[in-house]
C-alpha cells in the first residue's frame, strides 16, 4: 500500500451474478427457465462500499480475502479498475472466491451465497501497516465472517489508537441470533444498519427507539430507511428525505449509502448533511443493475441532496423527545 488513505475498507468481496425477473421458486426437474437480465458484477457488502467511496472522490485501500482463481481476479480487477488501492488483499491459494447469486423480483430479491474465502478472513490478514495513515476504517458483513468479527475488536482498537474512526455495518445475520456485537460497538463510531437490523440489534420494533437505544451503547447510529430516506439519533432524532428514484436495482445500495455517509462525514459535514448526501448516494446507485455500475459522483450526489430536501423540525429536544433537524448545508460541488 503506498500513500495514506482517507477509508480502509476490510470485508467481503466476491462476484454476484445477478438475475432479474427470476422466478420466486425456480423449477427443478432439469428445467430451463429464462429470466429478463443477467450480469456478472463485483459483489459483496465492503467491495461495493470501497467502489463507491472511490467514485466519492476518497483515497480508498481494500483489505479482504480471495481465492487464486478467476473470481477472485475479476474482483480484484474490478476495484482496481475503480481506483481502490488492492494491495493489502490476501490471495488464498487453496480455498475458492465467494460467489453470490442474486434472484431479483421486482423491489424484492433472494440472495444465495457459497462462502468460499468469506469465513476464512482474519484480523491477521490486514497488514499493519495499512492501517497506518488511514483516517477511517470501514469493516461490512460482519456476520458472514467469523474469522474476521473474532478480531475485529481489537483491529479498531488499534485503528482508533492511531488516530481513525471507524464504522460498522454488519449486514444481515442468517443464524438470525445477533450475538456478539458488544465487544466491537464498544470500539465503533459510527454503526449503519438497515431499519430490520437496527431493530433486531436493539431488540424493539420500533426504529426511532432503536436508534436511541443504540446511541446510548456509545456508537452514532445511521439507519437506513429505503423509500422513507434515513435517520440517526444524536442527542434526538435527525432525519434525512429520500431521493426520488425509479429504481432498477437495488443491490448494493445500502454500501453506496454507507460510502456516502463517511465521504461526507470525512469532508466536515454536519450530521443531517451527511444524512443527504448519503440518501443520495444511494439512490442514485440504484440506476443501473449491479451494486457499482451506477454509483454517483461527489458532484450527483450534492445535487441530488441539495434538491430533495428534509422534514423540518423544531431545534433543541432531548433523547427522550425525537427532534427532526433541517438539512441546511451550503454543499461543496466538488470533491477535495
Amino acid at each position: 500500500m503506498g500513500d495514506a488513505v482517507d477509508l480502509l475498507v476490510v470485508g467481503d468481496a466476491n462476484p454476484d451474478v445477478v438475475l432479474v425477473d427470476a422466478p420466486r421458486r425456480p423449477v427443478f426437474g432439469q428445467r430451463e427457465e429464462l429470466v429478463r437480465h443477467g450480469e456478472l458484477a463485483l459483489g459483496g457488502s465492503a467491495a461495493i462500499m470501497a467502489c463507491g467511496a472511490a467514485r466519492l472522490g476518497l483515497r480508498v485501500a481494500f483489505a479482504g480475502r480471495v481465492g487464486d482463481d478467476a473470481a477472485g481476479r475479476f474482483v480484484l480487477g474490478a476495484l482496481a479498475d475503480q481506483g481502490v488501492d488492492v494491495s493489502a488483499c490476501t490471495v488464498d491459494p487453496e480455498i475458492p472466491t465467494g460467489l453470490t447469486v442474486i434472484l431479483n423480483e421486482g423491489a424484492d430479491r433472494a440472495i444465495l451465497t457459497a462462502p468460499g474465502t468469506l469465513p476464512e478472513m482474519t484480523a491477521e490478514d490486514v497488514p499493519a501497516k495499512a492501517l497506518l495513515g488511514a483516517r477511517h476504517v470501514h469493516a461490512a458483513s460482519y456476520f458472514l465472517q467469523p474469522g474476521l468479527a473474532a478480531g475485529l475488536p481489537a483491529l479498531f482498537a488499534t485503528a482508533r489508537a492511531g488516530g481513525a474512526t471507524t464504522s460498522l455495518d454488519t449486514n444481515d445475520d442468517p443464524s438470525g441470533r445477533w450475538a456478539g456485537l458488544d465487544a466491537v460497538l464498544a470500539v465503533t463510531d459510527v454503526l449503519l444498519p438497515n431499519e430490520s437490523e437496527a431493530r433486531a440489534i436493539a431488540g424493539c420494533e420500533d426504529v426511532a427507539e432503536a436508534a436511541r437505544r443504540l446511541a446510548a451503547r456509545g456508537v452514532l447510529p445511521v439507519i437506513k430507511c429505503g423509500a422513507e430516506g434515513a435517520l440517526a439519533w444524536d442527542g434526538g432524532l435527525v432525519r434525512a428525505a429520500p431521493v426520488p428514484a425509479e429504481p432498477l436495482d437495488t443491490v448494493g445500495a445500502g454500501d453506496s449509502f454507507d460510502a456516502g455517509f463517511l465521504a461526507a462525514r470525512l469532508r466536515g459535514l454536519d450530521l443531517a448533511g451527511c444524512l443527504a448526501l448519503a440518501t443520495a448516494a444511494g439512490a442514485l446507485s440504484t440506476r443501473a443493475h449491479g451494486g457499482t455500475r451506477a454509483q454517483p459522483t461527489w458532484t450527483e450526489a450534492a445535487e441530488a441532496a441539495r434538491h430533495a430536501g428534509s422534514p423540518a423540525g423544531p431545534p433543541g429536544g432531548s433523547a427522550s423527545e425525537p427532534v427532526e433537524r433541517r438539512q441546511e448545508n451550503s454543499w461543496p460541488t466538488t470533491a477535495s
